[in-house]
C-alpha cells in the first residue's frame, strides 16, 4: 500500500530486526543513481499512490478523491489529512515553471488541501529556486532506497522458517488489514486511519498483499506494487507481541521473490533517515539511492 511508503518514513526506533546481515550477492549488478534512475523510482511511488487514490474514490464516491499529471508530476488528493495528498515527480520528468506550479496549487487550493511536493534532489537546480521564490519551505527528508531484483531475489537463507507468508486471497483483507494497523498503531500519527487506509490500499489493482503467519496466528503484513518493473515496498509491520523474530524479514524474502516472478529488476523503499527502518533495508541490501526533500507551500491565499 503506497500510503505506508509515508508511514515507514516515521516508524518507531522500537522495530528492530536482529537477524544477521544480507546484502546482494552481485554488488555490480546495481544501476548508477542517475536521473533515468530517478525518474523510474519517482514514477514508481507516484503510479502506487494515483492508484490508491483511484481506489479510494471507487470506494468511497463521496471522497472527492482524484489526481491530475502538470509537468510530469502526479498531484494527488485524498483527503486533507491523508499522506497521499502530494505531489511525485516534481521537476524529474520536464522543466516545472511558475505556470505548472500554479496550476497545482490551485487544484489543491480549490480543495482547501495543503500544497505538498516530495522533490528528487537529481532536478534541475533551478526548481529550488522556483520553490523559494513562490514561498515554499523544506518540512521532511526521506531516504530513497533500492536494490536489484537477482533471478534468486529470496533472503532464504536467514529466514525463520517457522514464519509462513502467502498474498492473501480478497476473503482475507480484513484480517490483513487488521494486522497491518495493529503493527503501525503505536508508531504513527496516522494510527486513526490505519484500518482504512489498509482496505483502501488492498484494492488497487498492482498491489499484492501479504501475511506472515507464525502457528497458523497473523503477525505481521506488507504490501507491494509494481510499475516498469520497479517493486515499491511498503506497509510492512509487525504485532508488538510478535517482533524480533524474523517475521520482516520473512515478509521482505516473500516480497522479493514475487517481485522477480513477476519481472521486476529493481526494488524500492523509503524511510526516515537513520531509522530503525532504513539500518534494516541496509543490511537487506538495499542502498541509498538519493534523500528526497519534502516541501510545503507556507502560505496559502
Amino acid at each position: 500500500m503506497p500510503v505506508s511508503s509515508h508511514l515507514c518514513r516515521v516508524q518507531s526506533r522500537r522495530h528492530k530486526n536482529t537477524e544477521k546481515n544480507v546484502t546482494t550477492k552481485r554488488p555490480d549488478l546495481f544501476p548508477f543513481v542517475d536521473l533515468a534512475l530517478s525518474r523510474r523510482l519517482e514514477r514508481a511511488e507516484a503510479v502506487g499512490n494515483a492508484e490508491f487514490v483511484e481506489a479510494r474514490a471507487t470506494l468511497y464516491p463521496d471522497s472527492g478523491a482524484r489526481w491530475i499529471e502538470v509537468a510530469g508530476a502526479y498531484a494527488m488528493f485524498d483527503g486533507v489529512r491523508s499522506p497521499c495528498t502530494q505531489t511525485f515527480g516534481l521537476g524529474v520528468f520536464q522543466t516545472c515553471t511558475h505556470s505548472d506550479l500554479e496550476t497545482i496549487e490551485d487544484f489543491y487550493r480549490d480543495l482547501n488541501a495543503p500544497v505538498f511536493h516530495e522533490v528528487s534532489p537529481l532536478v534541475d537546480s533551478s526548481l529550488m529556486t522556483l520553490l523559494n521564490e513562490r514561498g515554499y519551505q523544506p518540512i521532511e527528508l526521506t531516504s530513497v532506497m533500492f536494490r536489484p531484483i537477482e533471478g534468486d531475489a529470496g533472503l532464504a537463507e536467514s529466514r525463520n522458517e517457522n514464519i509462513r507468508v502467502r498474498v492473501i486471497e480478497p476473503r482475507e483483507l480484513v484480517v490483513w488489514a487488521e494486522t497491518m494497523a495493529r503493527g503501525w498503531s503505536d508508531s504513527t500519527e496516522f494510527a486513526d486511519l490505519l484500518f482504512e487506509f489498509g482496505r483502501i490500499g488492498a484494492n488497487r489493482p498492482n498491489a499484492f498483499c501479504f501475511l506472515a503467519e507464525l502457528g497458523g496466528q497473523p503477525i505481521a503484513a506488507g504490501s507491494m506494487s509494481i510499475c516498469d518493473g520497479v517493486a515499491l515496498m511498503a506497509g510492512a509491520s509487525t504485532i508488538p507481541e510478535a517482533r524480533k523474530q524474523g517475521a520482516q524479514l520473512a515478509v521482505l524474502d516473500a516480497r522479493l521473490r514475487i517481485a522477480a516472478q513477476r519481472g521486476c529488476d529493481i526494488a524500492m523503499m523509503c524511510a526516515l533517515p537513520g531509522s530503525a527502518s532504513q539500518r534494516n533495508a541496509e543490511r537487506h541490501g538495499f542502498r541509498i539511492a538519493y534523500t528526497r526533500i519534502k516541501w510545503q507551500l507556507a502560505q496559502q491565499t
